[in-house]
């Protein structure tokens, strides 16, 4: 099947704590359904320290989140859109928003 949500697109969060914020997708895992966005769903982690000399610390990161919660943002309105697939004419199948109707592949 088609990947609807790619690297680098434009994503809004539809659902959960982070609903609303709207981010750049950093990198997708289609095996599990989810996708990391820049600054979206940040958790904490402790990492340990190397050595005696060193202290532990804690740092902030992204977490991935499900592609259910994930919306393309329209290139036009800035709205979330539906992702529906068409052959352009040169032949080659490419993603458009369903809301204005323009390609989001370039």
């Amino acid at each position: 099947m088609a990947a609807k949500i790619k690297k680098k697109d434009n994503v809004i969060v539809l659902a959960g704590s982070n609903k609303g914020m709207v981010g750049e997708v950093l990198k997708v895992f289609p095996r599990v359904s989810k996708a990391v966005v820049s600054q979206v769903n940040m958790v904490r982690c402790h990492v340990k320290a190397k050595n005696a000399a060193e202290g532990g610390s804690i740092t902030s990161k992204e977490a991935p989140i499900h592609l259910s919660n994930l919306a393309i943002v329209d290139s036009v309105t800035g709205k979330p859109t539906r992702v529906g697939f068409r052959i352009t004419d040169k032949g080659l199948k490419a993603r458009y928003s369903k809301l204005s109707g323009n390609l989001i592949d370039d």
